[in-house]
Order: C-alpha cells, then structure tokens, then sequence
C-alpha cells in the first residue's frame, strides 16, 4: 500500500489549469453545509483527479459522466476520509502523488524556505541492529550553524541531545531549535560512539544548488566539475555564470555531479543542457505526455506545448553560456531523481553521456500542485477557505527525443562507483571515489581495488525527504482549459 503520510512533497508544478465542471464567474467553492462537513475536502480531491491526473484512464470512477447525478457522487464520497479517498482513487502503481493538509508550509517550501542546523545528511542503521539509526553528513551548506561549528563532511553522528538515533525518532529527532550531536566513527565493521558533541541551532535557509563550480587541471587538461543539488529556476543566473566561467576555460571534459539533487524545474533542466551543449538549439530536449483528456486536445490544439527544447535564454532571460560539448560525465546515485534523470536521457538523444555512481531513482513523471478553487489555481478570491488541503497528483510522464524513458527501476550506471561512508572526501577533491572514477576514465586509468575496511551502508532516508523540494520535478508555464464534461 502506498506510504499515505501528508508529505510537503513537490515533484512538478505547473501553473493554470481550469476545469470546465465549474463557472469561471464563480467565487469559489463554498462552505458545507449541515451533515456535509467532510465532503468539501473529498469534493476537492476528486475534482482534481478528474480533471488532470495522469493515471486517471485507470480508475473507471473517475470517469467522465461515471455518476448519474451529483447526490450519487456524494454518497460514494462520503464513504471516505480524505486520506482514504485518496488512496482509493490512485492506483498502487503511483509512487508519486500526494495529499497535504497545510497549504502554507507548501508555498513557504515552494519559496525555497526550510529550516536547518545548515547540513545535508544520509541516515543509516547500525551494522547488525537495524533499530539504531546514525547520520553521516554529505555537505554542509555555507554560512549556517554546521559550518560556523565545524560540522565536516563525512561526519558520522548517532546522537541528538544526548538521545540515541533510532527507526522510531530518527524523522523528527533534529527538529528542536537548538540540538548537540553527538559524534560516532567506524571501527571494526561498526559504528561506535565518540566523545564528541557540536552544539547547533536550526534557522532559516535558502539553499544555492550551485554548490561548488571549479576547474580542474590534470596532467595538462582542464576539467570543468560542478556540483549541482538542485533544479531550481530562482539560482538559473548563478548556474548560467558559473557556465559563463568554464567557458572561459576552454575545457576538455566536463564532470556535473548530480549525486544527491532529487530534481527540480523542468526547464532549468532544459537550460542546463543547453548549456552543456549549445549546437542543438530548438531541437526537442523532452516529450510530455498527459491522461487522455489532455494529450488529445494538445494534440489537436497545441501540438507545441507537448515539447521542451533546448533554447538560447534561461528562465530570467539572460542569454545561455554554452560549452558545445559532445560527451559529459554524470555522477548520479540513488539520491538523483526526475530533474536529474531528465539530464541523462534527454542529453543521450545528442551527446555521449557517461553515468557514474550508481542506480538511480527512476522518477520520470511529474505533478502539479492544486488548490480548492474552481481553476485549481492559489486564488485568493476564489480560494475555499475553509480548509488548507492541497494535492501534488501525477500530472504527466517524459521521454527524451527519440522516445526513450520510463525507466521505472531508474538509470543504470555505466561506470558503477559506490560512496562509502568512511570514504567520504571533500566534494570536488580528484581523490574522491566518485569524482576519481570520472577522472579515471578520462585518463584511461585502471586501478586495482586495494581499498580496505569499507562500510557499505545501505540508507533508509536523506534530510530532503520530507521537503517540498524532495525528488521534484516542475515546469512553469499555464496549461490550457480543455472541454471536459462534468462528472456527474
């Protein structure tokens, strides 16, 4: 069954979609009356899916017309809870959609607005006692708590505030104000705790992705690396001037690290190939497909908005810097998803694209989020205020330019290289196993496996994964208003 928690969880979002069932004149739903107090929500939830859900072609109740009359719909409605409802009306194979119940700290995420001590972290259970729970810290975000106190990569910490780390706290044991961690290494195959603690303080944070953007020069190449977290259209100038300064660089290879960016805009990913090629320019970066309803009238009405391409401006309209490469390195892992995977396949249509780490999430479909009003839209005259549900359904699914997608169990690697928790050097370091592997390939370099006492740890979380930015994958831009009859 699928995981039904109400997670802030953002994996496309799009801008007006208008549902022909309601009145454009009309202010908005309104508010229930006697007996009908859990309806609205219901109401809400099942117009949503009736109008734009991707797989609304596999659940026969939300179609078109199902219902002889409006007192037939609620009945069938009123048998549910709106989590229930939900679950009902989405089918297992959907790994994706979500139901909130706070539309605010939706659109304070949206925003880019998180709380953190100013650290990214994996969480892992104890070598032989899964019910003990530890964080390693992958990055530590600059000008926060965690840098101010000397939080490090690849720190290992297994209690907060003198409370050990276990499957029952681990979600919400970093959520106080102010927390101690304290610290734990790897010794014999295990995990053992230290005596030390860093005492840090959560605040707001917006986050960069454009983490790190360097030039590497190696035996006579220069090899532009940047690690990139996220797909988000706010930082597309500070992505395009660090494209601006590779290419001053005259580069030989180029190494994007995607290893733990969960997503993000679909067309800042489009900006992004765009700039790593630049010789493709108004070729089809991506193919999106809708439910029925939608894809005909695309189809028949706007043939164009089915197709992302690569273009020549980024989102806030300066012009793209471009390197015109012909082959890439992709450092993506279990942690890299939609955005991320769109990189890989789209470019794969073009360009060699060489995959480093390991298998990815396999995210290829995107949501949108949708309000309680008449068009879906966050309006404030037309919102139904009377409760702060929202929905984040599947809206669509993406191919790249020769129809290929869909990977469900996520992209392969070419090159396989593991990150290892006690391996973990700084980001951007050539000594770093997955940068090395890139590297080594340039260098057509052959390395015997001498490494020893490795933990290989499987993750059952990451800090993002109750975030609204977590394994999204968005693009702004109004869908149109197509002529769907009422369901009733």
């Amino acid at each position: 069954m699928k995981n039904l928690k109400l997670i802030f969880l953002l994996l496309f979002s799009l801008g007006t979609v208008v549902s022909c069932s309601k009145d454009e004149d009309d202010i908005g739903p309104s508010a229930p009356g006697a007996g009908e107090d859990n309806l609205v929500v219901q109401d809400f939830i099942y117009r949503t899916l009736n109008d734009i859900y991707l797989y609304k072609d596999d659940v026969p109740k939300l179609a078109n017309n199902y219902f002889a009359s409006e007192a037939d719909k609620n009945a069938f409605l009123d048998d549910y809870t709106p989590a229930a409802l939900f679950d009902y009306l989405t089918p297992s194979k959907d790994r994706f959609s979500w139901l909130i119940d706070d539309y605010i700290e939706l659109e304070n995420m949206l925003s880019g607005i998180s709380t953190t001590p100013g650290m990214e972290y994996g969480w892992g259970a104890y070598p032989g006692d899964p019910n003990k729970i530890f964080g390693v810290v992958r990055y530590v975000l600059p000008n926060t708590s965690a840098e101010t106190n000397g939080v490090k990569r690849g720190m290992i910490f297994t209690t907060v505030n003198g409370v050990q780390i276990t499957r029952d706290n681990y979600s919400s044991i970093l959520n106080p104000a102010n927390i101690t961690l304290g610290f734990g290494k790897v010794e014999n195959g295990s995990i053992v705790n230290t005596n030390e603690t860093i005492s840090l303080t959560n605040s707001v944070y917006t986050e960069n992705p454009v983490y790190l953007a360097k030039t590497l020069n190696i035996d006579g190449k220069k090899i532009g690396y940047l690690m990139y977290n996220a797909f988000t259209a706010d930082f597309d100038s500070q992505l395009n001037a660090a494209f601006a300064e590779f290419k001053s660089q005259n580069l030989d290879e180029f190494i994007l690290d995607l290893r733990y960016n969960g997503g993000g805009n679909i067309e800042t990913s489009s900006d992004l190939a765009s700039m790593i090629t630049g010789q493709f320019t108004g070729k089809v970066y991506a193919k999106k497909r809708y439910n029925t309803d939608y894809q005909n009238f695309y189809e028949a009405n706007i043939p164009e908005g089915l197709l992302s391409r690569f273009n020549t401006k980024v989102f806030s309209g300066e012009t793209i810097n471009s390197l015109n490469l012909n082959k890439l390195y992709v450092i993506a892992t279990g942690s890299s998803a939609s955005a991320s995977e769109l990189i890989i396949n789209g470019l794969r249509a073009y360009i060699n694209v060489i995959h480093v780490g390991t298998q990815t999430v396999g995210k290829f479909q995107g949501s949108t989020p949708r309000y309680d009003s008449p068009n879906f839209e966050r309006d404030h005259n037309r919102l139904n205020t009377t409760h702060t549900y929202a929905m984040l359904p599947l809206i669509l699914t993406t191919v790249n330019a020769n129809g290929e997608g869909e990977y469900i169990d996520g992209l392969t690697p070419d090159i396989e290289a593991i990150e290892y928790i006690n391996e973990m050097l700084p980001l951007g370091d050539p000594d770093e196993p997955l940068l090395q592997a890139a590297l080594d390939d340039i260098f057509n370099i052959s390395r015997s496996m001498e490494r020893k006492n490795l933990l290989d740890i499987q993750f059952i979380s990451e800090s993002g994964a109750k975030r609204i930015d977590y394994q999204k994958m968005y693009l702004i831009e109004d869908l149109p208003s197509i002529p769907v009859k009422e369901n009733r």
